[in-house]
């Protein structure tokens, strides 16, 4: 997987206030973490944060397109092994296996961002949507590519796969559960000449 990042060429207060707000949100929760404790860990003024976060929600839009490139840059440089279209199927589900092992210990960022946001048309539950698409798109355009009898039915069962094994992980420890998750996601993928279907 790519190494996950927060930057974007911006000002490095910026990049500080989004990494410190990352690290707490995703640790203690949205509503938990206030402005002015982000202000503060981030070392930077009240006016520092509202020139580039006009608001709290705003930054957590914010953290969640990190979120968001950082999953894409992992499919991205998984996609630059060069690997056939059927082997790059493991090497995601591989990748992801990892990605919940490091990064998403505590259940899918997004997902927990939804629960905190109950309004659908806000911007972070917009936010949410969008990422979800892609990646449920990414993973159809993949399985297709690599003769998947089914791509669209088994990208939204992968999908599925994948929330549940980030809340699994957390609650039973990844150690027991990334098996059944690679196992499982093997076998919904169907591609001949993966790990599952050789």
């Amino acid at each position: 997987m790519a190494t996950r990042t927060t930057s974007s060429g911006t000002s490095a207060a910026r990049e500080r206030l989004l990494a410190t707000a990352s690290e707490l949100f995703y640790r203690e929760g949205i509503h938990a973490v206030g402005v002015d404790r982000i202000i503060a860990e981030a070392g930077v003024t009240r006016a520092t944060f509202y020139r580039h976060f006009p608001s709290k929600e705003s930054l957590v839009e914010a953290y969640l397109g990190v979120e968001d490139a950082n999953i894409k840059a992992a499919f991205a440089a998984a996609e630059a092994t060069g690997a056939e279209p059927a082997p790059l199927v493991d090497l995601v589900i591989d990748g992801l296996a990892d990605d919940i092992a490091r990064h998403h210990t505590r259940g899918c960022p997004f997902i927990n961002a939804a629960a905190e946001y109950p309004d659908a048309a806000s911007g972070v539950r917009t936010t949410v949507a969008r990422h979800r698409e892609w990646f449920r798109s990414e993973l159809e355009e993949l399985l297709g590519a690599a003769g998947a009898p089914e791509p669209a039915e088994s990208a939204a069962e992968l999908v599925l796969l994948r929330d549940a094994a980030m809340v699994g992980g957390y609650l039973d420890g990844w150690d027991r559960v990334r098996p059944a998750f690679v196992a499982s996601a093997r076998r919904i993928a169907g591609v001949p000449g993966t790990s599952a279907g050789e």
